[in-house]
């Protein structure tokens, strides 16, 4: 495989943030906060470490990615959109019927989606069971399997771990979009989930720590947790809600609530500036 080119995916991320901007206003409703952290993380999927192909959506040997915060689903559908899964204009249908473009998302509603969710907490049990089955059928894939902090608080996502590490499912690889806020403000001040690293080692689980911002620390821990054997994964990437646009970055308020014109124009204009 050829060095990845970060400049090239810098502005990949730019452009899958402006996508996901624009739909959200078109369709007058969304989730941008949530949806617009895990970009890079997105990136570093469907342009490095995934297995895929968008012209064999079902190829059976390919790599799984599961979108257990369901609300993020816009960033997802644009990248399923920019790699080819679906024509790009389709983005501008987000939640306007009969859009294939719900707001949560359904699993073969268009090509390259994986699971139905939007009932948080429930992602990595269903990784762990299609890791099982792959061992059953004799197959070897990647599933790959992304959460929100507050939805780790869960009680769901703790059991699935403890079942992933008892089956030594390696093939299983979590991705924590630590974004630092909920739908009603802070983690930290609505259930504490630190130290997360701690937690995710004493359930036996091969931890990896990086800025969920930074393309190249993004790229070396999915190569890390490739190479490793006998257990399960976790990445726990430190990233901003709302990433990208001044006045949605950490503020709680765009939880779910769509830009005016005039704050897409200006958030448009923020992220145009920042990617020179």
């Amino acid at each position: 495989m050829s060095a990845p080119d970060l400049a090239s995916l810098r502005r990949t991320a730019a452009e899958l943030r402006r996508a996901i901007l624009q739909m959200i206003a078109k369709a007058g409703s969304g989730h941008p906060g949530g949806s617009l952290s895990m970009v890079e993380l997105l990136v570093g999927l469907y342009w490095h470490a995934l297995r895929h192909d968008p012209q064999r959506p079902d190829w059976p040997d390919r790599d799984l990615f599961l979108l257990s915060k369901g609300h993020g689903c816009p960033a997802l559908y644009a990248v399923l959109a920019v790699r080819g899964y679906f024509p790009k204009d389709e983005l501008m249908t987000l939640r306007r019927y009969p859009t294939r473009l719900q707001g949560h998302p359904e699993r073969q509603s268009v090509p390259g989606l994986e699971m139905s969710s939007g009932s948080l907490g429930q992602g990595l049990s269903m990784a762990n069971g299609l890791a099982l089955a792959d061992r059953l059928d004799g197959r070897r894939r990647r599933i790959y399997c992304l959460m929100g902090d507050g939805e780790i608080q869960e009680g769901q996502v703790w059991e699935a771990a403890m079942t992933a590490h008892h089956h030594r499912l390696d093939a299983v690889c979590a991705i924590i979009d630590a974004n630092q806020l909920q739908q009603n403000g802070p983690v930290k001040g609505i259930q504490d989930i630190e130290p997360l690293p701690d937690k995710w080692r004493s359930f036996g689980w091969h931890t990896i720590e990086i800025d969920g911002h930074d393309l190249a620390q993004v790229l070396r821990a999915y190569d890390e947790a490739k190479t490793v054997t006998g257990t399960p994964q976790v990445i726990i990437a430190r990233t901003v809600k709302g990433k990208g646009v001044s006045f949605m970055e950490l503020n709680p308020a765009w939880h779910g609530v769509a830009p005016k014109p005039d704050e897409l124009e200006k958030a448009l204009k923020e992220l145009e500036a920042a990617a020179g």
